[in-house]
């Protein structure tokens, strides 16, 4: 593209190419003569009074005027709130608050990584754009080699950096209510168009209803969770294998896969040129906080994402944090085997309530349909006011469900003791 200079700032030009031309007013009548192919500029005196120009053009420039015309109709992403901003609004002091509905791990991150934050050397310096020690030490974790894998802010915001990545305005994303939101909000955020395939009365993916899709709509890309959130189901191999031979990029967020008893599949990128494996710090480890995503990649698209990616997306903090966490395998083992065992316990406690219906999950939360007259909404208010927590839905696919985080035993007891006060 060329330079254009002007003269004045206050000068609007009759720009003649090759191409277009653009009319506007100018307050002079000045002709700017160019050479060869450059462009033309003939300066035009306005023919309208200041004082109109002025109110017109404040009219028009309105702060959301600049925003793109999608945007202005997005809805707000409804995050949970943290501990601090519960504290105020229940009066409560967060060791009084039984905080599970965020599926965050109540365990926390083994001891390393505190005293690792605690001897951070270098956190006035920028953080290692390509992460390579955290990308070494997840490929000996994972025993994918760390040319497939990308680290991110949190698995959302390989999402988002996903769809910006493939997604042109208008292209269309398939989605398989209930499911994470996030995939929808993003599709939203970047002008994509969403084409929805629920899921089955059990939760299962309508496998021959996406082939449909994917043939009619000739949609880019295909979100799906495993295990599924908010319900904990999973998807089987051949149902994933059907899914990989459709001419749509499979993006496999396992976000939970720790909890589900299966290998993930990182290691299909290798044979898969359409497929991205999204994995989280936030349950496995306890690093919600930090914000610590990854994904494997095939190598044959994942320059593009390094391309694409904010230089310093991972913080020096979250790094070291991360690190050090995988430097403790027996930890998370025994954290996992810990919430898997609590998740058995509470499931039976569930059934026994008259009014839930919980379903079986292979993740770190339950999800339960709200029964006998019990309105959901009515019932998460309920437990706040006594300090439990627990996740409810607006949306029309989860009407009348609610979704339980695994946390201790002792938040389990808090949880059936304030739902006994119910019945």
């Amino acid at each position: 593209m060329g330079v254009i200079e002007t003269s004045s700032s206050s000068s609007l030009c009759l720009l003649k190419s090759n191409f277009s031309s653009h009319h506007f007013v100018v307050p002079n009548r000045t002709v700017f003569p160019f050479q060869g192919n450059q462009r033309r500029f003939i300066a035009m005196s306005s023919t309208l009074p200041v004082e109109q120009q002025v109110n017109e053009g404040q009219r028009r420039l309105t702060g959301d005027s600049f925003i793109r015309s999608h945007l202005r109709k997005l809805k707000p992403y409804q995050p949970i709130l943290p501990f601090e901003v519960l504290s105020i609004q229940l009066g409560r002091k967060p060791e009084e608050i039984v905080k599970i509905d965020a599926n965050e791990n109540p365990y926390g991150p083994p001891p390393e990584v505190r005293e690792a934050l605690g001897q951070l050397k270098f956190p006035y310096i920028y953080p290692d754009p390509e992460s390579r020690r955290l990308r070494a030490a997840l490929a000996e974790d994972s025993g994918l080699e760390s040319d497939h894998i990308l680290v991110g802010c949190g698995a959302d915001e390989l999402i988002d950096l996903i769809m910006r990545c493939v997604l042109d305005p208008g292209d269309k994303v398939v989605d398989c209510p209930p499911t994470f939101t996030m995939y929808e909000f993003d599709a939203a955020v970047n002008g994509a168009a969403v084409v929805k395939v629920p899921r089955k009365s059990d939760f299962s993916l309508n496998v021959e209803l996406i082939a449909d899709a994917v043939e009619r709509e000739k949609p880019k890309c295909i979100f799906l969770t495993s295990p599924n959130n908010p319900d904990g189901s999973i998807i089987n191999d051949e149902d994933l294998l059907k899914i990989l031979e459709m001419p749509i990029l499979v993006v496999l967020d396992e976000a939970y896969t720790e909890f589900s008893g299966f290998e993930s599949r990182m290691k299909w990128v290798k044979k898969h040129d359409n497929l991205i494996v999204l994995r989280t710090f936030s349950k496995r480890a306890g690093l919600a906080g930090l914000r610590v995503g990854y994904g494997a990649f095939p190598l044959s698209i994942i320059e593009y994402f390094w391309r694409a990616k904010q230089p310093y997306n991972v913080s020096v903090a979250a790094e070291v944090a991360a690190c050090a966490a995988l430097q403790n395998p027996i930890y998370l083992e025994k954290v996992k085997e810990a919430l898997i065992k609590e998740r058995e316990r509470l499931f039976k406690l569930l059934k026994d309530v008259p009014f839930l219906n919980p379903y079986p999950s292979y993740s770190n939360f339950i999800l339960c349909e709200v029964t006998s007259g019990m309105d959901a909404k009515k019932l998460k208010d309920d437990l706040a006011k006594m300090g439990v927590m627990i996740r409810h839905y607006n949306n029309k696919e989860l009407k009348g469900y609610v979704r339980v985080s695994v946390g201790k035993p002792e938040h389990t007891d808090a949880l059936m003791e304030c739902l006994m006060r119910l019945y």
